[in-house]
């Protein structure tokens, strides 16, 4: 078992595709930890079943195109552990404990419920998996007792539910099973919140969203991704190419800042009218098809058998070090 410190992290299976905003707020950080870190990275297809509506997704096919873009996108199945939560039954053991220690009123208090609840509409039901949404993520953080976990600077008074899950526990039955967890955050602003393709009715870029239909897909082809640049939104006042820009409000502008080494110059130009949109676009699609090129290229390699065989090793390496945190649960809960 390894000795490095440890860090789990994981996305939902709702959509079998991952974005680029999912690589540039988590992915991107995740393949540098697991430089220094083990990481145990999840496939959460229980938690995308908490929100599926009235027919359940493909989670099968979901959860291996998922872990398809992980190993892509760099993760690495030799030095870190890529599995689908449902192969590791201590992630539903350990969440039915942590709801025997976890009080109602905490949870129906989440602000996170009351947004997933309204976004269900009138007349859905809204199951108890909803509600105990953070208990289960409280079970996928703690089974691994990690150092850290990766997370987004809005993201991460979230996980204080799970460390004060885990102090109940510890509290309950007079031990020490689960230590404290620290948060490790994306600061870099911009690629934490990777804008999309498009703006609000007030012309602000909004977040990359697969729920705004405003995103660039990592399993996109090079094709795909230029045609979805040249509808991007840029400067709506610069009608001609010597227009000024405004490169901070221009989704193009915002992209070549981050994946053009000359971004600086374009911006300057982009702003003076000296170059225009379509320019713009045009030299973005050549900076970001190059940056995907490895990705793409790693991606064509997983077949389903391939994938199946690393989430397959993945959770028999996960599973080694759950089953021993759920022995110490039950000793602790003098179950055994």
């Amino acid at each position: 078992m390894s000795d490095r410190k440890r860090i789990l992290s994981g996305m939902r299976a709702t959509n079998p595709r991952l974005h680029l905003g999912n690589y540039e707020g988590a992915l991107r950080t995740w393949v540098r930890l697991q430089e220094d870190h083990k990481l145990y990275c999840m496939v959460a297809d229980y938690h995308a079943l908490t929100t599926m509506g009235d027919l359940p997704p493909d989670l099968a096919r979901n959860s291996r195109e998922v872990a398809k873009d992980f190993v892509a996108a760099g993760i690495d199945p030799e030095r870190s552990s890529v599995f689908v939560q449902s192969m590791v039954p201590e992630h539903a053991e350990l969440h039915l404990v942590f709801s025997m220690v976890t009080g109602l009123g905490k949870l129906e208090r989440v602000p996170t419920f009351k947004e997933k609840k309204d976004d269900l509409g009138e007349g859905r039901q809204v199951s108890y998996g909803l509600l105990g949404y953070p208990v289960l993520q409280a079970a996928d953080i703690l089974l691994y007792r990690p150092f850290g976990v990766p997370v987004g600077k809005d993201q991460a008074p979230h996980l204080e539910l799970s460390r004060e899950i885990g102090r109940s526990f510890n509290a309950a039955f007079e031990c020490e099973v689960f230590p404290e967890f620290v948060d490790i955050i994306n600061e870099d602003e911009l690629r934490s919140k990777l804008p999309g393709l498009d703006a609000d009715e007030s012309g602000t870029l909004r977040k990359m969203s697969k729920s705004y239909d405003n995103c660039i897909y990592l399993s996109d082809t090079p094709d795909e991704t230029a045609e979805r640049i040249k509808g991007a939104f840029t400067t709506p006042t610069k009608l001609r190419k010597t227009d000024p820009g405004v490169p901070e409000g221009c989704a193009v502008c915002q992209y070549l800042k981050l994946y053009s080494p000359d971004w600086e110059a374009q911006w300057d130009e982009d702003r003076q009218g000296v170059r225009g949109c379509m320019q713009n676009k045009k030299e973005l699609t050549e900076a970001l098809n190059e940056f995907l090129r490895p990705m793409r290229e790693r991606r064509a390699l997983l077949d389903d058998g391939a994938i199946d065989d690393i989430l397959r090793r993945g959770a028999e390496e996960a599973r080694d070090f759950a089953a021993q945190t759920m022995r110490d649960v039950r000793s602790a809960m003098r179950l055994v």
